[in-house]
């Protein structure tokens, strides 16, 4: 996919940059808790910085609903990205109005300043060109920093990109070229490694990835589904038996596009959700009716190795077990410890997303080693479903 860079802007110096944002940071007590987002967007500010351009910061926080919410303000947030940025940041109360755009003309070369959460205002989820046209009014250009948004029509995340000169900034472009390796042009063989809980939530993205990989790799609680829709007993594990002809319809379609579905092949269970519960591997006509599913056993981690081994082409979604109990974090740990060994030696390109499945990779301690690992949530998972992205689109060279 050919979009437009920072790098395509040309002469910046004494121009305004509209730059969307992802602030939508977890916070306590007023304190930014973590600030992995506010790190993410330093090197895009910095580089329009270096070039003379005024930064003006479009963000959102919370969900107000188009009405002004002063525990969603983005107030507190302007004096702790100043710290991860090093330099000085203002805020003015609002994203529209003529002490807006005062406050931006007051700014000197390579100024920075943070604007009031656009979601104060109905228009922005709306998509609304009056209030898309006010913004656009405040500066020259516009970069969209924020893939975690980019799912959504929103005058902040698309609307500006048709009214201005329209880049991807620099936490963007990692992000598309990433994806653009991973399915929009991987190199083959391509392996799906999808987890969680529900089938339910993932429909979508079975049905695109079969028609899209060579290999998927089914675990978790969805795993359960696929293996009751084979006949197999699952005891008293999390189980939606009313999608078996989900399942078995997903697995026609693979095998109508030649891709090869890697379902468990043993079974850790245990009577009880809980830490350190009692518990046995056992083969898959081997569950009790009192037992439930909770990780995938060794066997198991071994196929999906041989897999990895035969890829050049990784993407992953969701855990292989109930990670967050130990041992029942076992095969999820192993498997991304096995991918994260190839994906630093060069020989597989692993790329990795969603909430869980960053969690995972970090208790694993190899989330540093994938070849990217997306934190945008539900924007990724709409790119692997195959479902066109409004922000991304609106960036398209």
């Amino acid at each position: 996919m050919n979009f437009k860079r920072i790098a395509d802007a040309g002469d910046l110096k004494g121009k305004t940059a509209l730059v969307r944002v992802d602030f939508n940071v977890p916070m306590d007590k007023g304190l930014v808790t973590d600030d992995t987002r506010l790190r993410s967007a330093v090197e895009t500010v910095q580089t329009l910085r270096t070039q003379g351009a005024k930064v003006a910061l479009l963000a959102h926080f919370g969900r107000p609903k188009g009405k002004r919410v002063a525990e969603m303000s983005l107030a507190p947030i302007a004096g702790a990205f100043a710290q991860v940025l090093r330099s000085n940041v203002s805020f003015v109360a609002d994203c529209v109005g003529d002490h807006v755009k005062a406050a931006i003309a007051d700014l000197r070369p390579a100024g920075v300043i943070l604007l009031e959460n656009t979601r104060f205002h109905a228009g922005e989820e709306a998509g609304d060109m009056d209030l898309a046209k006010e913004i656009a009014s405040l500066g020259d250009l516009y970069v969209n920093d924020a893939f975690s948004a980019a799912h959504r029509r929103h005058v902040s995340t698309a609307v500006l990109a048709e009214l201005l000169p329209a880049y991807a900034g620099c936490a963007m472009e990692r992000e598309l070229d990433a994806l653009e390796k991973a399915l929009g042009n991987p190199e083959k063989p391509v392996l799906a490694v999808v987890g969680g809980a529900k089938v339910s939530s993932k429909i979508d993205l079975l049905k695109n990835l079969v028609t899209q990989v060579d290999m998927l790799a089914i675990g978790g609680g969805m795993a359960n589904t696929f293996l009751a829709a084979r006949g197999r007993s699952v005891g008293k594990s999390l189980c939606e038996h009313d999608l078996a002809d989900t399942a078995r319809e997903i697995e026609t379609i693979a095998n109508q596009n030649r891709c090869e579905i890697l379902l468990p092949v043993d079974l850790v269970v245990a009577r009880d959700f809980a830490a350190n519960a009692p518990h046995r591997t056992c083969g898959l006509d081997e569950v009790a009716d009192h037992e439930m599913i909770l990780d995938a056993g060794p066997q198991t981690v071994a196929a999906l190795r041989a897999a990895m081994d035969s890829a050049k082409t990784l993407v992953w979604n969701g855990p292989l077990g109930a990670f967050e109990l130990t041992p029942f974090d076992t095969a999820t740990v192993a498997a991304a410890k096995a991918a994260a060994a190839r994906a630093k030696a060069g020989k597989l390109v692993a790329v990795a997303g969603g909430g869980d499945t960053v969690a995972a990779l970090n208790h694993a301690g190899v989330a540093d080693d994938f070849t990217f690992v997306s934190t945008a949530g539900g924007a990724f998972l709409e790119w692997m479903e195959g479902k066109p992205l409004p922000g991304i689109d609106a960036l398209k060279a």
